[in-house]
C-alpha cells in the first residue's frame, strides 16, 4: 500500500496494487479502505503497519500546508 503526498486541495490517494483505493483525509479513512478490502484493522495501527509506505511525508501529515 502506498499512500501519497497531500495533495494541493487536501488528503492523500491511497493506492494497492496500481489501483487508486480512495482519498485519504486521516488514519481511519486508511482503516476503511482495508476493511473493504476484507482487512480489519484499527486506526490507531495504521501508522505503524511495515507494509504501508508513506510518500513525502509521515502518517501525520494530511494537508499540503502541514507537509511544507
Amino acid at each position: 500500500m502506498i499512500v501519497h503526498p497531500p495533495l494541493p486541495t487536501g488528503g492523500r490517494h491511497v493506492r494497492v496494487n496500481g489501483e487508486i483505493l480512495g482519498l485519504a483525509h486521516g488514519l481511519a479513512d486508511i482503516a476503511e479502505f482495508l476493511r473493504r478490502a476484507g482487512m480489519e484493522i484499527d486506526a490507531a495501527e495504521v501508522a505503524e503497519a511495515p507494509w504501508i509506505v508513506w510518500r513525502g511525508v509521515g502518517p501525520e501529515c494530511w494537508s499540503p500546508e502541514a507537509s511544507s
